[in-house]
């Protein structure tokens, strides 16, 4: 039976949900800075590449010094995060619902 260690997969999805956080805060400061920019093209670029640097190399110290147990939880937070944002996000005068 594989040995789950839950204060691993705890710590990760705590440090998985603070850095989803940053990561979609960046993403929506890089869009309107990308919308205010002569050159949209550029600053997205370079948003998207700190965002994904930063949140890639935040997750391999935590699962470096926490275990692989942690992966899952820092994963699982971004999934979750990743829902919640995007549902949120939607335009609300594009919503069937309130026809």
């Amino acid at each position: 039976m594989i040995a789950i260690n839950g204060t691993a997969v705890l710590i990760g999805f705590a440090m998985g949900a603070a850095m989803s956080a940053v990561f979609f805060a960046g993403l929506a400061l890089g869009m309107r800075a990308a919308l205010r920019s002569a050159q949209p093209v550029r600053t997205l670029i370079l948003s998207a590449a700190l965002r994904i640097a930063l949140f890639l190399g935040v997750g391999w110290a935590v699962v470096s010094q926490v275990g692989p147990w942690a992966f899952a939880g820092y994963a699982a937070a971004f999934l979750i995060l990743r829902l919640i944002v995007t549902s949120l996000a939607k335009d609300p005068a594009k919503d069937p619902a309130k026809d």
